[in-house]
């Protein structure tokens, strides 16, 4: 089988970008034929179809107004990727396209050429931009869900895009775009990683093709196993923004007054807001916040705490640093939020606690903090037990496999 993965950035920027270079490996190892459509960037990864990607389109970076307006057209639909995409399909003859993240750069455009060319369209929601605009379902820090249902003009009225009026609009006339063009009524199948964005993405009722829920994979050769260390810190590892829950993390922390420290690895938007947070609430002497960490290095800090924490406040989906942790034997403490709840048995691999509960994130803080040696390493087994069969890569590329060999070519 011949699949050409699709994915705005080919380099690893985040979950998207672990899931699409991770199944393309996935499946060369297993003897099928991989190839990539993406956009051009300094940091991409070497490959064979560079030749074919779209230029390198930056969103946040200041524009003048004329370049501004070339953009925004280019976002609601690219000629340049819908013309480039089509020589790639015409030279390459893929079996399946599978989309992942699409949108904005490389457009609804390369559904078009797919769909026109009858190749069946394969699509991951790794966020939930096929049913809300600002594809995070936030307004302002609140869960909102006014766009649901199609009326995207609500996007507009509150900026809820980045806090920006202009921004807000733009996102609007592209969800409005890919309505009018049905852009998601010509895939044929949708896969979500959590369940909870199955529902999310039937209950908008805009795709017409089968939503099926798969759990992510962790790599082939990821080692599932509980260490015996139990840990001299409560951890959080991944980005710095307001919708992971960090500054409740650092007031629940505070509240628990727990004796292990906390530490906080990553960067990110409100890096200076968590400092000042920390400060004021006096734990600065516990809290430590240790940067940007990757590879080798994240994986020792991992192995060596005692719980990870992620707290979130939005729809998470099926975050890899939960997975990871899982696999490490750590328990975790997540929210009740998005895909959370359903990675975690509540007590037995870990804790679940309300969104923005400072008082019931504290007492599992101190559960943790306060738990016995024999019964922290009994909940950090269970929680590699159930990572080892809940994300296990054997059984991800069987399912792929056989959905796409007998339900689509």
């Amino acid at each position: 089988m011949k699949v050409l993965l699709v994915n705005k950035f080919h380099y690893i920027k985040g979950g998207s970008e672990t899931y699409y270079f991770g199944l393309g490996d996935l499946l060369r190892r297993h003897g099928h034929e991989v190839i990539y459509f993406s956009m051009q960037d300094p940091k991409n990864q070497p490959c064979d179809q560079a030749q074919y990607f779209v230029k390198n389109v930056d969103f946040n970076a200041h524009m003048g107004i004329f370049k501004l307006i070339k953009t925004a057209h280019n976002m609601l639909y690219s000629r340049e990727a819908k013309r480039k995409f089509k020589k790639l399909l015409l030279a390459e003859r893929p079996d399946v396209v599978h989309l992942n993240i699409f949108q904005s750069q490389l457009t609804g455009s390369i559904v078009d050429v797919a769909y026109r060319l009858h190749i069946p369209i394969v699509y991951t929601a790794h966020d939930l931009k096929s049913i809300c605009p600002n594809y995070q379902m936030l307004n302002h820090g609140e869960v909102c869900e006014k766009c649901l249902h199609g009326d995207y003009s609500n996007c507009f009225k509150t900026s809820c895009m980045k806090d920006s009026k202009l921004k807000s609009l733009l996102a609007t006339m592209e969800a409005n775009t890919y309505k009018r063009r049905k852009i998601y009524q010509k895939l044929d199948l949708v896969i979500t990683p959590s369940a909870f964005y199955k529902k999310k993405i039937e209950e908008a009722g805009i795709m017409r093709c089968p939503v099926i829920h798969m759990a992510n994979f962790l790599p082939e050769d990821t080692v599932y196993e509980a260490s015996n260390v139990s840990g001299d810190y409560l951890l959080y590892f991944g980005r710095l923004s307001r919708e992971k829950g960090i500054i409740t993390l650092v007031e629940a922390y505070a509240q628990a007054k727990p004796e292990l420290p906390l530490y906080i690895v990553g960067s990110g938007p409100i890096q200076e807001e968590i400092e000042k947070e920390i400060k004021e609430l006096g734990v600065g002497d516990k809290i430590r916040l240790l940067g940007f960490k990757s590879g080798q290095e994240l994986k020792e800090i991992v192995k060596n705490s005692r719980c990870v924490c992620l707290p979130s406040e939005w729809y998470e989906n099926g975050p890899y640093s939960i997975m990871e942790a899982m696999a490490a034997g750590k328990p975790v403490i997540v929210s009740n939020m998005g895909g959370l709840p359903e990675m975690v048995d509540d007590g037995v691999t870990g804790y679940i606690a309300p969104a923005k509960d400072m008082r019931k994130l504290a007492d599992a803080i101190k559960k943790i903090n306060d738990m016995s040696t024999e019964n922290l390493q009994a909940m950090g087994q269970a929680a590699c037990d159930k990572a080892k069969t809940m994300f296990d890569s054997d059984r991800y590329l069987n399912e792929y496999v056989t959905r796409i060999t007998y339900e689509l070519i």
